[in-house]
């Protein structure tokens, strides 16, 4: 087993927001012009300390909401990020809300070398938009999509949630025809988590019943049937697929810049902490999880049985030096039909996607 791969892959958070949606427990908190400063002077000492000199193939910035830093702020992160070395094809993505997301950004990041963006569009109902503490203008959306593709940014994502209470096919339907009406590279989807400490769960909001989401999920599956459904939860235009994303579900190597941001380098699983104070004082890292051969090849599995492809058995055996079928039995599974065995490929068949945990539990269950 190769313990020592290169990192091809950086992360980078931007905590900031200027508005807290319902539903979010990402490691964010509202806007503040002061501490955006320190933050930036920080996470330049942290990429300093870290970065080993690896030409990147990915770089994502994510939040938070980047694109709510002003355009002063935005060319002092990119001077930052710049210390990184990027291959010739490097996929660079930043994410973005619609109302903070300005043409002159737009220009700006042009010049700096980003070439996709990822937007959070949610939903276009105003009962939907209301309970996730959200706002957005399609006149707005279209007009910076528009823009984006006029400038050369045309490898745009977008996010949907469903399972929203309240919410039914009809409504879904509406939210499914705009995006598709975008024409845009990638869509993301989520079925809506109601996480611990945010308003959604204060407010004691329930899920809907899991077979109407069972049902959005497939409806989803149907109507973005002219996209490649790579992965449980994303859809691309063919060679679009999200790179970034893709190193987490091959388990490759990959660094975590900034508050909250997790690392994968050398068989340790890293995580920043996430209290500005202690990461102001320079103190990064809050956990480390020291992985074995064991602990690596589990994360292997769960994370390439996300992927409509699944798991390479051939690359499997280069990369570790064992047969996956010597340390688990998935001849079961397999005539079961939870999983499929073809052309050296175990995956999960797209129609058992949406129920891909139970099957991947079933198969850790199965260990050799």
């Amino acid at each position: 087993m190769n313990l020592n791969q290169k990192n091809k892959s950086c992360y980078i958070h931007i905590p900031f927001c200027d508005h807290i949606c319902s539903y979010c427990d990402f490691c964010k908190m509202f806007y503040n012009s002061n501490f955006v400063d320190r933050y930036l002077l920080e996470l330049e000492k942290e990429i300093d300390s870290l970065y080993s000199n690896e030409v990147l193939d990915t770089i994502y910035i994510g939040g938070g909401t980047p694109s709510c830093l002003s355009v002063d702020e935005l060319e002092k992160l990119f001077r930052i990020i710049n210390k990184l070395k990027r291959s010739k094809s490097c996929e660079y993505t930043i994410e973005g809300n619609f109302n903070s997301t300005s043409k002159e950004k737009l220009d700006l990041y042009k010049k700096y070398g980003v070439n996709r963006l990822s937007f959070g569009i949610e939903s276009i109902d105003k009962n939907n938009l209301r309970l996730l503490d959200r706002s957005l203008d399609k006149d707005e959306v279209i007009d910076i999509i528009n823009y984006s593709k006029s400038i050369g940014l045309d490898n745009i994502n977008v996010d949907l949630i469903y399972a929203i209470p309240g919410e039914d096919i009809n409504t879904l339907d509406k939210d499914i025809d705009f995006i598709l009406s975008l024409d845009v590279k990638h869509i993301s989807t989520y079925s809506l988590m109601i996480e611990d400490n945010t308003k959604l769960k204060i407010n004691n909001t329930k899920y809907i019943e899991e077979d109407i989401d069972y049902s959005m999920y497939k409806h989803i599956c149907n109507r973005l049937n002219n996209y490649n459904h790579y992965e449980i939860s994303n859809f691309s235009t063919l060679g679009y697929e999200s790179r970034h994303n893709l190193c987490y579900w091959k388990n490759d190597n990959y660094y975590g810049f900034g508050l909250g941001a997790s690392s994968y380098i050398n068989n340790i699983r890293y995580t920043n902490t996430k209290s500005l104070n202690k990461y102001l004082d320079g103190k990064y890292i809050l956990d480390k999880e020291i992985l074995n051969k064991e602990d690596i090849i589990e994360y292997e599995i769960i994370l390439n049985l996300r992927l409509k492809e699944g798991i390479d058995l051939l690359y499997f055996k280069d990369k570790y030096n064992i047969e996956l079928n010597k340390l688990y039995d998935y001849n079961n599974l397999v005539k079961g039909k939870l999983l499929v065995l073809d052309n050296n490929k175990l995956y999960i068949p797209e129609d058992k996607l949406y129920v891909s945990n139970e099957i991947i539990v079933k198969l850790l269950e199965n260990k050799i």
